[in-house]
């Protein structure tokens, strides 16, 4: 194998796939990337055994052929390279090892053979749709920081995606849920994903598909079944497993009888949230709202540290309401209104509070409250 190619393609290519590498791993070629020279082109996949990534980028063959190398060396070279640099990558004659030639640079990779590295099987793929790469980025955006990292409740550990009934129209869903907060965001319903099962995505796969969606404008093409999904968008493939486990019914924990009603200026809130919980303790990160008519007064207070209070003007009329929550799970879901107002819904200090965007209708957040 002996190819030549652009300095700047290849890093981009190598930081796509190299992410999903773990950096410790018992399996040696599991930490190399697989690189398959064609004419024209390079062919980059790695893979973690529950995830598989695979990139083509345009390069000069002189030969073709294939070998595999150490992810993040190989990463870490390119990376360190000057800017247009023709980057050579040749294969010995005995194939195990790998060199890399740039100017006056030149370094030697142990290589494992090709045939070593496991294909991931996709198996069949019977539901197919496309799905804008802004609509994916919307629901991967505003429900992920909900994703639990509780590895006992696996099934909570991933993005939960459905087709669903909104008023009548037809939508797609994601949903993330850790037992304190809960995320759910709808987007209009693709052709052809109207019979597609609910599934959920995990946490690293959601990670890997985000970072892909910042280079796409157009459309991502979607494959499911009930145990895979693959996506592509331009010249990247991921395919990965699904988390094998049953999402808990959410909708029991949307309240539907909240009836007093807080409007905040979302930004002006959220600094003041942030303000605050500066003297709540680093394990519970308490915070209270006394809610009372056109005022909202935010409180902290630390056995340690001291306390801390702060006014702000609000649209409220109902009765007076303290209530408290973990000022960390406030701070994230106000993080994702893009309105300039959030709107609480609220029962009592006991009961979950609704939580939405004031100039968005699709999103929707569930907030446990916290005695304080």
């Amino acid at each position: 194998m002996k190819l030549t190619i652009e300095r700047a393609a290849l890093l981009k290519a190598l930081a796509h796939v190299q992410s999903v590498v773990e950096r410790r791993n018992t399996i040696p070629i599991l930490s190399n990337v697989l690189i398959t020279a064609q004419k024209g082109r390079l062919s980059l996949a790695a893979t973690d055994m529950d995830l598989a990534i695979t990139e083509t980028v345009e390069a000069s063959a002189a030969k073709t052929g294939s070998t595999t190398a150490p992810a993040h060396t190989l990463y870490e070279i390119v990376r360190k390279l000057p800017d247009g640099a023709q980057v050579e990558l040749e294969t010995a004659a005995d194939g195990n090892t790998l060199v890399i030639r740039a100017g006056r640079s030149r370094f030697t990779l142990q290589c494992l053979p090709p045939a070593d590295f496991p294909a991931m099987n996709e198996g069949d793929l019977p539901h197919r749709f496309q799905l804008p790469a802004t609509d994916l980025k919307g629901i991967i955006d505003r429900t992920r920081f909900a994703i639990s990292n509780e590895e006992t409740r696996y099934y909570l550990n991933g993005i939960y995606f459905h087709a669903a009934k909104a008023g009548g129209t037809d939508v797609l869903r994601g949903v993330a849920t850790d037992g304190h907060r809960l995320a759910r965001v709808e987007v209009p319903l693709p052709k052809d994903a109207g019979e597609i099962p609910g599934v959920i995505v995990p946490r690293k796969t959601v990670a890997e598909v985000r970072k892909l969606l910042d280079e796409s404008d157009g459309s991502v093409d979607i494959e499911l079944s009930d145990t895979r999904i693959r996506f592509a968008s331009g010249n990247i493939t991921l395919v990965s497993k699904l988390i094998d486990g049953t999402f808990p019914d959410y909708e029991r924990v949307i309240p539907t009888g909240n009836d007093k009603v807080l409007n905040v200026p979302c930004k002006e809130f959220a600094q003041a949230v942030d303000r605050v919980s500066t003297i709540s303790t680093e394990k519970s990160r308490a915070i209270k709202l006394a809610v009372g008519k056109g005022v909202v007064t935010l409180s902290a207070t630390s056995p340690d540290a001291g306390s801390a209070t702060e006014e702000i003007e609000v649209e409220y009329k109902d009765t007076p309401l303290e209530i408290g929550f973990n000022s960390r799970y406030l701070l994230d879901i106000t993080e994702q209104i893009a309105g300039s107002e959030a709107r609480f819904l609220m029962a009592d200090a006991g009961s979950p509070t609704l939580v939405r965007d004031g100039a968005d209708e699709s999103a929707l957040y569930v907030l446990m409250p916290m005695r304080v």
